[in-house]
């Protein structure tokens, strides 16, 4: 199993980016996903999930901001981050199972 995120950077608040996670080693489509985040000093935080219907979950504090999604013909795994805020500065990885890739920085500036 391999992840690679990607799409992470330096933005305002309010700013928005799009996450990417390339998946292989397994049957994509067939595994529910989602993402994590590490915020300097503190534990891996759940904020969002996908099944493999496509049914969606989010953390509160990112409902209605954050947008998931996946590509299951291009084994590719989404994360569409709007209105950010400084409070989501943090290590960003997606996650299949127990296994995560090696994540990708994201960080708002205030």
């Amino acid at each position: 199993v391999q992840l690679v995120e990607s799409g992470g950077g330096l933005v305002q608040a309010g700013g928005s980016l799009r996450l990417s996670c390339a998946a292989s080693g397994f049957t994509f489509s067939t595994y529910a996903l989602s993402w994590v985040r590490q915020a300097p000093g503190k534990g891996l935080e759940w904020i969002s999930g996908i099944a493999s219907d496509g049914s969606t979950s989010y953390k509160d504090s990112v409902k209605g901001r954050f947008i998931i999604s996946r590509d299951n013909a291009k084994n590719t795994l989404y994360l569409q981050m709007n209105s950010l805020k400084p409070g989501d500065t943090a290590v960003y990885y997606c996650r299949v199972g127990a296994t995560r890739g090696q994540g990708t920085q994201v960080t708002v500036s205030s």
